[in-house]
């Protein structure tokens, strides 16, 4: 090889070493590769189910703050309790918390059950507590597995909040949703958006668009979820307005989305069980709020 040709590939050598080392320190951040598992998510709620009932004061209040807590450390999420309300009807918030960083976002679920089975068809079961395998297990579900599976390395932080207290209004002179109350009440930093999640499995899984939720930020989850082929399950149609754990935000002026299907026969009954929840419709949420996390860190200051 002569000398002139030598040269010339060690040009054309230095120049694509020159071009891989500016793609190198340029790149793009790539996040992790995640999966929303709907079957784990599934024997989550079933694990709840088998505490049995989950009101403010039951053992297995008791066990799913411990479980939950257990969980969320295997996971890398550091918790911490947040204790408020009064002796007889104590509220005990579950917040979990992993990276910092802007802007913050909030999702929630309740994880508390109905004490009593006051809709019950059969009045003879209208005493017996719910099940809440959909009313609180599947919200909790879903965010238990995004927990798992949130990428570390999103540039913004995200909180789960575990709320107590939900629905428990009209019990002993007491409040609905009394642990979003005082949550909204004590916080530090508002966040930029909150998701609440609730009887977000039943098997035949249809959301509208609450009325009372941010339309902005409503829209933005909806159209994701259609994109994503969830288009009959996220369906782009007014639905009820409710009084859910989003409504405290809302009254603060923080956009809020309450995802919840409450077209569902099984409340406040004793057959909210879990033959009446499916994978299918925790992965159709849990694959949803995944995927606008994800984008939301790029383009939420654009929104």
């Amino acid at each position: 090889m002569n000398q002139k040709k030598f040269r010339i590939l060690l040009t054309i050598l230095l120049a694509t070493l020159s071009m891989i080392l500016l793609l190198w320190v340029f790149r793009k951040p790539v996040l992790a590769p995640t999966t929303f598992n709907a079957e784990r998510a599934y024997q989550d709620v079933l694990t709840q189910v088998s505490f049995g009932a989950r009101h403010p004061g039951s053992d297995g209040h008791q066990q799913m703050l411990t479980w939950l807590s257990d969980e969320l450390n295997r996971a890398g999420w550091s918790v911490e309790i947040q204790q408020e309300g009064t002796p007889e009807f104590p509220i005990l918030n579950l917040i979990a918390h992993r990276n910092q960083g802007e802007p913050l976002i909030l999702l929630g679920a309740h994880y508390d059950t109905r004490e009593f089975a006051d809709r019950d068809p059969d009045p003879q079961k209208q005493n017996l507590p719910v099940p809440g395998a959909n009313d609180g297990a599947s919200g909790v579900a879903v965010l238990l597995e995004l927990a798992r599976v949130i990428p570390p390395d999103l540039p913004v932080e995200v909180v789960l909040v575990f709320l107590d207290a939900e629905d428990q209004g009209q019990i002993r002179q007491q409040d609905w949703i009394q642990g979003s109350t005082v949550l909204a009440e004590t916080l530090l930093e508002n966040p930029q958006a909150v998701v609440i999640v609730d009887m977000v499995g039943d098997t035949d899984l249809r959301l509208p668009l609450e009325r009372n939720s941010t339309p902005e930020l409503q829209q933005t989850l909806w159209e994701i979820a259609q994109e994503l082929g969830y288009g009959s399950i996220f369906v782009n149609e007014p639905g009820p307005s409710l009084i859910d754990d989003h409504i405290p935000f809302i009254q603060k002026g923080i956009p809020a989305v309450d995802i919840i299907d409450f077209d569902y026969p099984y409340w406040h009954t004793t057959s909210d069980t879990p033959d009446k929840v499916s994978p299918k419709s925790l992965k159709a949420v849990g694959d949803t709020l995944l995927e606008w996390l994800v984008k939301y860190h790029g383009n939420f200051r654009e929104e």
